[in-house]
């Protein structure tokens, strides 16, 4: 009895697909006008009209060749064109900064070209609500595919930022210094000990100087990154020096017990270059009256 309603089943769905496969060839430079007409109206012409008159032809071709050849399987190799079409569609409307509902209309708008009227017959009415649940499908593909796209493009920005905050300058022939700025947190602490061991590499420096004076706070967990960091660079043969210690940092760090060891810790940025060129042994008064 199961397989003879799977095998009715399958005659019915392939019947509603033919129907559906010869009303939308019928029909199809109207059908196409229709969907057009309702995606520009919601993208309010931020997509040219030729560019979008092509995506939608393109996957109104593929939709009913998926109809034709798979039935309703999307997920089925009859419709690797039509997903091909949507991933690249969502993942431009996700670069050129489009929402998520404008980015489903261009889909969701497609099962509204073939609503039913009072003169449509049963069979097309159901016919209709099968295209219907198939759209929605699509639609939500789109949607995951965007979302994943957003994802990649903030996390993308994310590094990007990341490296424009932790910039490595060369103070003095010798002499680095790393100038943080807000957080200090793990994926933070890795940029900044991977840009500082190049830097030191790249320029020869042995004195690598850690500015904390735009950190807003520092607790333990910070604390063990910059000592991370520390180490690492002494690994390097630099040795490093913290400056930037305000007195509510320094309270905090008494408070929490945290030990520097025998880190050189200073105030200012200036008191820590001055200790870097002292340690590179450069006359601080010829240096000044060179500057």
């Amino acid at each position: 009895m199961t397989g003879m309603r799977e095998g009715v089943t399958s005659v019915a769905e392939q019947e509603i697909s033919t129907r559906l496969v010869e009303l939308l060839t019928q029909q199809r430079e109207s059908l196409g006008a229709a969907w057009l007409e309702n995606v520009s109206a919601t993208l309010r012409g931020r997509i040219s009209v030729a560019e979008l008159d092509r995506e939608l032809r393109e996957l109104y071709s593929a939709l009913v060749d998926g109809l034709r050849t798979g039935g309703f399987d999307w997920q089925g190799d009859s419709y690797a064109e039509v997903r091909a079409l949507l991933g690249e569609l969502s993942r431009n409307r996700a670069r050129q900064g489009f929402s998520p509902t404008e980015t489903a209309v261009s889909v969701l708008a497609g099962k509204e070209i073939l609503e039913p009227t009072t003169e449509t017959s049963a069979e097309d009415i159901h016919a209709y609500l099968r295209l219907s649940r198939l759209m929605d499908a699509l639609g939500l593909y789109t949607l995951e595919v965007y979302a994943k796209t957003r994802e990649e493009i903030i996390s993308a920005q994310s590094e990007q930022l990341m490296e424009l905050s932790t910039p490595v300058v060369k103070l003095w022939e010798g002499v680095v210094a790393v100038p943080l700025v807000g957080t200090l947190d793990s994926a933070r602490t890795q940029v900044v000990m991977e840009k500082l061991l190049q830097t030191l590499v790249d320029t020869g420096s042995d004195q690598a100087i850690i500015d904390i004076t735009g950190v807003p706070a520092v607790d333990t967990e910070v604390a063990q990154h910059l000592l991370k960091t520390v180490v690492a660079a002494r690994l390097m043969g630099a040795e490093c020096t913290i400056s930037g210690i305000r007195p509510q940092i320094a309270q905090t760090i008494v408070a929490l017990g945290i030990q520097f060891g025998d880190i050189v810790t200073k105030a200012t940025l200036a008191d820590a270059l001055k200790h870097a060129l002292r340690r590179n042994s450069v006359d601080l008064g010829r240096a000044g009256g060179a500057a």
